[in-house]
């Protein structure tokens, strides 16, 4: 099999990102202005990520999710399909997606980031995330149920009218659609985990208490 260059692959999923985006922008309707407006992110920083010149926070691609009526693991999950139908060409990726350990969408910043384990819509969206959170963030909330694996660290778990739940090393933690939820790192090195959740087209909201 041939050698990957990081650095090729890094800039394919950044722009298949941007295509994707951009095509939900214009589905919706939206200018770079009206999408500017909704997630309060700036519109040359908008027109970057759209090109694949510059790659979204986890927090600004949530914001950009839910202006765009989907959510992150979706749309990562849809920026990998043209990947991996190129890589696995032998594969029928209407009804299976390979994702090698070295491929996957993915959305960095300072306190984590989360990688998509599967390409294209699905009926459900895996994803891997390393958080180092130490303080909860707003509220999130969509229709669709959520499954939660930790695999190493502490997890709190904010589920707010459903209750704070620690969450450790083999703990999980299903919850279903519309319940508002957070999480930070209790400790003093990352969480790392597995979270699931339901495909299917829906909004992916943020909540204030």
């Amino acid at each position: 099999m041939a050698e990957i260059d990081p650095q090729a692959a890094d800039a394919s999923m950044a722009a298949d990102l941007g295509r994707r985006i951009s095509a939900l922008r214009k589905r919706e309707g939206f200018t770079l202005v009206r999408l500017a407006a909704l997630t309060e992110l700036s519109q040359p920083f908008l027109s970057q990520i759209e090109r694949g010149k510059a790659r979204p926070s986890m927090a600004s691609l949530h914001r950009i999710a839910q202006a765009l009526g989907t959510s992150t693991p979706m749309l990562l999950s849809s920026t990998s399909e043209s990947a991996a139908a190129s890589a696995h060409a032998e594969i029928d990726t209407e009804l299976v997606s390979l994702v090698r350990a070295d491929e996957g969408s993915m959305a960095e910043q300072d306190t984590g980031q989360a990688k998509a384990l599967v390409a294209g819509e699905r009926a459900m969206h895996p994803m891997e995330f390393v958080t180092r959170l130490t303080e909860f963030e707003e509220y999130y909330e969509h229709p669709h149920p959520e499954f939660i694996y930790v695999i190493s660290g502490v997890l709190e778990v904010d589920l707010a009218e459903q209750g704070l739940h620690v969450l450790q090393a083999s703990d999980t933690l299903y919850f279903a659609g519309g319940v508002r939820h957070r999480w930070r790192v209790r400790g003093l090195w990352p969480a790392r985990l597995l979270m699931v959740q339901a495909g299917g087209p829906h909004h992916y909201l943020s909540a204030q208490t």
